[in-house]
């Protein structure tokens, strides 16, 4: 899916703007006991109710690309007969009206999650979009487009509410009143089938993470038999690795400034293209930004295979994720400097009689603690 596409689906979680008839429920405790199974019409509810659970399911689409929002691919082999797909494919096709079927999902899910000790509520919606047709001049054409089936599950804590002071109006008085359960923002959540190319894709799920650091692997392996993608927050600690290791001597200050450079650079020409697809780097593409850096090519190529070793083979790397189109960071055990990356040519690094020094530029503009201060030749 491309951030357009996500886009479309998110504007689907509207009263006004869906076809979601019931919103379907499993309540869990900390025993992994299900404390309560629900099947709410949407028709019944109050708006608010509507809106709230609305929110909380499209929460599960939310995030960035690559970083929150992670594909899953399926093999050909688990779309033939996979038992977790069979799964996934029968709640669909039956809409989540199948209440067994909802009840095997939901235990496949509450025997490998670990919520460390929390309460958590597991909603599903199913919902059915016909995708619009636009012309070649962008105008919507009266032609009927395809319908996309899909439904979505939001994982969410549940939080015990606090005790409070609570105003009773009869006695004109204030009393300790407790707030009671209230469900939290979703932890995880996936889409079912992706919506790519603005058609239903059957080999492939989008899973969401609110922690981009955590890989969540007992949640993908319940619900999807597949291995986790590489957590955003791990991709950066990996790129570093990889870089450091591969590089040796060539790993300097210069050659890594230069590279955080190009990487910024080029996320920078790629948010103005407003092209919907994540920016992504094939090796050779970053073998080059490393030979233009200075890198030998025998190290680049190190790296490249590091890449193919550590990511899988064709995997592409997406710079979003390993850097900083706004910030370059520079950090001793004593002090850390911030940069935009487009004035980080204003540092440099020199070995001045046996030191190595951080040297910024600072002709103009210098303050100390907001004072504005003038630094004098001695």
């Amino acid at each position: 899916m491309n951030q357009k596409e996500l886009g479309e689906i998110r504007r689907r979680f509207r009263p006004d703007h869906n076809n979601i008839q019931h919103i379907y429920g499993c309540y869990v405790n900390t025993n992994k006991e299900i404390i309560a199974s629900f099947d709410e019409s949407l028709g019944l509810l109050s708006q608010t109710e509507t809106e709230k659970y609305l929110t909380l399911l499209k929460k599960a689409l939310s995030g960035a690309l690559g970083k929150n929002l992670l594909d899953i691919s399926f093999a050909t082999k688990q779309v033939m007969d996979g038992e977790e797909y069979r799964l996934l494919s029968q709640l669909r096709k039956t809409e989540l009206q199948d209440a067994a079927l909802r009840e095997e999902f939901c235990r496949s899910i509450i025997e490998n999650l670990d919520m460390e000790d929390r309460n958590y509520l597991i909603l599903m919606a199913y919902d059915v979009y016909d995708v619009p047709h636009y012309a070649k001049d962008g105008q919507r054409s009266d032609e009927g487009g395809e319908l996309y089936k899909y439904f979505v599950c939001s994982v969410c804590p549940v939080k015990e509410g606090k005790a409070e002071l609570g105003y009773a109006p009869e006695e004109k008085r204030f009393h300790s009143a407790a707030l009671g359960q209230t469900v939290g923002a979703p932890e995880l959540g996936f889409l079912f089938p992706s919506f790519d190319d603005r058609a239903a894709n059957i080999y492939s799920a989008l899973f969401y993470s609110k922690d981009s650091g955590k890989s969540h692997q007992d949640f993908v392996d319940a619900v999807f038999r597949a291995q986790a993608p590489i957590p955003a927050g791990r991709q950066k600690e990996l790129f570093g690795e990889m870089l450091s290791q591969s590089l040796e001597s060539d790993c300097c200050f210069d050659v890594v400034q230069s590279v955080h450079e190009q990487l910024s650079e080029r996320l920078t020409l790629h948010k103005e293209s407003k092209d919907p697809e994540p920016l992504t780097l094939t090796d050779e593409e970053m073998g080059d930004i490393l030979e233009d850096s200075g890198v030998s090519p025998e190290h680049a190529e190190a790296f490249c295979r590091r890449c193919a070793e550590e990511l899988g083979e064709d995997t592409p790397l997406r710079p979003a994720n390993i850097s900083s189109a706004s910030r370059m960071e520079i950090q001793t055990p004593e002090v850390k400097i911030s940069v935009d990356p487009k004035y980080s040519y204003l540092i440099q690094s020199r070995v001045i009689e046996g030191h190595k020094y951080i040297l910024i530029s600072a002709d103009a503009g210098v303050e100390l603690n907001g004072l504005a201060v003038e630094i004098r030749e001695t």
